[in-house]
């Protein structure tokens, strides 16, 4: 049985985003149009989730999934993350704006776990850890299918003892926050192909690809190295269903954004985004997650309110400016043709 191939027509999933893109619209285009569409559940209570679910129900009777953070709670240090919200203050960036509050939560984790199982999706995925074989079990127990992400060959053996379905294998070229394990540098150097073929060589397990994934002729690389499907999230971000802020979507575009890179600047985890001015200004940021996301929210919020791209996270991976403003059953359409187009050129 193939994780996804046996529930859609072609091996394309939309990539959970989280913060706004990923919203129902979105996950029900993709679907609709043959691939598997994602919500995002990160940021979000339990009750915010299910009413997702329930909206994506409604546009489409199509298999889609749901993606959920496992907390994730490392040991911080408090006096680098302090002097890094004083630093943000200090800076006055957007004059009367004050930071959010920079405790740690689960993001509602239970109360999460509770819904999906209660109701019921096709498949449900995992970032920033695993979880443990008791979740696992009672999500298949309903009926669903479980992955998790991961960003070296390490951390498959883990997944494997859980009773995990799939793996994401996402590798340094995927936009957003790095979905591993681990947040420290070295952990998850692997570019995307390397990953899949280290990967392969310790499991059977089946693999979904990510990172700068954009058209049928990426999806034929990773395919042919030994992946399932692909998972795209960059490729979606302009397209009407998504969410993106419009200035988000404007910056995909704008030539003035010439790179991507990764940075801890808004969240305290490692993600990758285009290069504005905020992440030049701050190169260097302690490991705190979800502490920094929260209490840079606000400055986020008001950013985009102003339509300020350089105080907004534009999490973007590197294959960004192929980008298209489309709808997002076209996108999927014009990859599988450049798909089957790179396949009969062999």
């Amino acid at each position: 049985m193939g994780f996804v191939l046996d529930l859609v027509r072609w091996p394309v999933i939309q990539a959970p985003m989280g913060g706004g893109p990923g919203r129902p619209e979105l996950a029900a285009a993709v679907s609709n149009a043959g691939g598997m569409g994602f919500l995002a559940a990160g940021y979000k209570t339990a009750t915010e989730m299910l009413a997702e679910i329930s909206e994506t129900k409604r546009l489409t009777e199509q298999p889609f999934g749901v993606n959920v953070f496992v907390p994730y709670a490392p040991p911080v240090d408090e006096r680098a993350l302090q002097m890094y919200l004083r630093q943000i203050e200090h800076d006055a960036l957007l004059p009367g704006v004050q930071l959010g509050s920079s405790e740690w939560s689960d993001d509602h984790w239970e109360a999460k776990v509770t819904g999906l199982v209660q109701h019921p999706v096709a498949v449900v995925s995992f970032a920033f850890g695993c979880p443990s074989r008791e979740v696992v079990s009672e999500l298949h127990g309903v009926g669903t299918r479980v992955m998790v992400t991961i960003t070296n060959p390490g951390d498959a053996s883990l997944a494997v003892e859980r009773g995990i379905d799939a793996l994401c294998v996402q590798g340094l070229e995927a936009g957003a926050h790095r979905g591993g394990f681990s947040d420290y540098e070295g952990d998850d150097g692997y570019g995307l192909l390397a990953l899949i073929r280290a990967v392969r060589e310790n499991t059977n397990l089946p693999l979904v690809a990510a990172g700068a994934i954009m058209d049928g002729r990426d999806l034929a690389a990773v395919l042919i190295a030994g992946a399932e499907a692909a998972q795209l999230g960059t490729a979606f971000l302009r397209s009407p269903e998504s969410g993106a802020h419009e200035t988000y979507k404007a910056a995909l575009a704008d030539a003035t954004f010439t790179k991507t890179a990764i940075t801890r600047a808004f969240s305290g985890r490692r993600a990758r985004g285009l290069v504005n001015r905020f992440m030049v200004d701050h190169p260097s940021v302690p490991s705190a997650y979800p502490q920094i996301n929260s209490a840079t929210r606000p400055l986020r919020a008001e950013a985009a309110r102003r339509g300020d791209p350089h105080h907004m996270s534009l999490w973007a991976g590197q294959g960004f400016r192929r980008a298209e403003a489309r709808p997002a059953a076209e996108i999927v359409e014009r990859i599988m043709t450049s798909y089957d187009a790179a396949v009969h050129e062999h």
